[in-house]
């Protein structure tokens, strides 16, 4: 049991110190970050469908999950239903295209850790996880090619999550969640100035702001199956009200020299600016109320279909201290489809017969709105769950293209491909002696 945590453990320092930005979007310049989670490899890999649950995997995103009917009963021989463990981390490349011009952008990142301990008829889950990311690079010219501004960004919103889950009554499982969110946010923006020659000149001007985060928020869920005949009916209901997160912010305005060879940056003098007077130094952010609502059919532990729909009251959100004409926020919704197909999985003869394929697509309208147009996303996806014996039950690769944004009204368009893998193990922490 401790040779697995290590192993854990070392996954997830592994993954953590090699995930050096969580995005390179450049849409993550608004509001607190683009979304980073959308859920484990596994959901990700069926278009982000997340009503599915079994006594194997940790569904992230419905805290009922903690407590289905599997992990209610007990288990076979009389032993107490296994411990679910699971850290996961992934890849994305993009191809940014506008229409003058196009750039290639890699990022790597953690994705989440978190284990879910069953206890009779309770559940209770602990998970660490980002759950928005900032991190842009962005540079705009004039007509004659002369830079005007240049953008950097990184930070985002992170998220440490207690759930707890109760297995109500036959098929149904209720569940909450209390998160705590915790981040930071910083960005700058230098704007070059030139002399009448057009020469560019020997200072500029650069503004660095840095935002601290923190509030706690909650997310309510449901689960519900029911046997027909051989089959499964599945739904899922989650329901997470609005909340706020309180940002501490400063500004410092600096004077600043750049090395045109090398690109660095030094500093010949700073103030901090006075938001305390402008009622700017300590702001609270809105996170918009959200809901979700599935359903699904299969038979269990051989293929499954479902489709799921999230609404989520993105209009509501408002940043007080970056305000723009050119953007606005509507609400953003998402429509997943999706499911898994296992060929035989308790196959002795064929590895490839206890595989788990799964496939996908997602349609989802971001919220954003920018220059008049909606930046709308769409993904297909594929994965697959490969059994890998007595250390991890099962590793989750995912794979998913898609597209991000438009180039219409000089925006960029982001084509993406996203690669996620996820280790997952189970074990028993307390089990029936068999012999004295």
């Amino acid at each position: 049991m401790i040779k697995k945590l290590v192993l854990v453990f070392v996954a997830f320092i592994t993954i953590q110190s090699y995930a050096q930005q969580g995005t390179a979007s450049p849409y993550s310049f608004y509001g607190i970050g683009s979304l980073k989670f959308k859920g484990t490899a596994e959901n990700r890999s069926m278009g982000g469908l997340s009503i599915y649950t079994d006594s194997i995997h940790i569904n992230l995103r419905n805290p009922a999950s903690n407590a289905t009917e599997n992990l209610a009963s007990i288990g076979f021989n009389g032993e107490s239903r296994p411990v679910k463990f699971t850290v996961g981390g992934s890849q994305s490349t993009l191809n940014l295209k506008s229409n003058t011009s196009s750039d290639n952008a890699t990022s790597t990142t953690f994705d989440y850790l978190a284990i879910s301990i069953p206890m009779g008829k309770f559940g209770m889950g602990l998970s660490l996880l980002p759950q928005t990311s900032v991190g842009y690079k962005l540079e705009n010219t004039d007509t004659d090619g002369n830079l005007i501004n240049r953008f950097r960004g990184e930070g985002g919103l992170n998220k440490v999550n207690l759930s707890l889950g109760y297995y109500l009554t036959k098929g149904l499982s209720v569940g909450i969640d209390a998160n705590y969110n915790f981040g930071n946010i910083k960005n700058s923006i230098i704007e070059f100035s030139y002399d009448t020659d057009g020469v560019i000149l020997q200072f500029q001007s650069k503004e660095s702001n840095r935002s601290d985060l923190s509030g706690l928020s909650l997310n309510f869920g449901l689960s519900y199956k029911a046997k027909v005949n051989k089959h499964e009916f599945v739904s899922g209901f989650t329901f997470t009200p609005e909340s706020s997160v309180s940002s501490n912010n400063e500004r410092i305005i600096s004077t600043i020299i750049i090395n045109t060879a090398t690109g660095t940056e030094a500093d010949i003098n700073s103030f901090e600016s006075d938001l305390e007077s402008q009622g700017l130094k300590k702001t609270d952010l809105t996170l918009p109320s959200k809901i979700s609502f599935g359903v699904g059919f299969g038979q269990p532990r051989v293929w499954f279909v479902g489709a799921e729909y999230t609404l989520e009251n993105t209009s509501r959100f408002f940043n007080p201290l970056y305000s723009s004409l050119t953007i606005k926020y509507e609400d953003a919704s998402n429509i997943s489809l999706g499911g898994f197909y296992i060929p035989q999985y308790n196959s002795y003869t064929s590895y490839l017969k206890r595989v788990v394929y799964r496939a996908g697509i997602h349609y989802e309208k971001s919220g954003l709105n920018i220059n008049n147009e909606s930046i709308n996303e769409f993904g297909i996806s594929f994965g697959l769950g490969l059994p890998v014996g007595d250390v991890f039950s099962n590793a989750n690769l995912g794979f998913e293209i898609g597209k991000r944004g438009t180039t219409n009204n000089n925006l960029i368009q982001e084509n993406f491909v996203n690669f996620q893998l996820s280790l997952s193990l189970n074990d028993r922490w307390f089990q029936k002696r068999k012999y004295d």
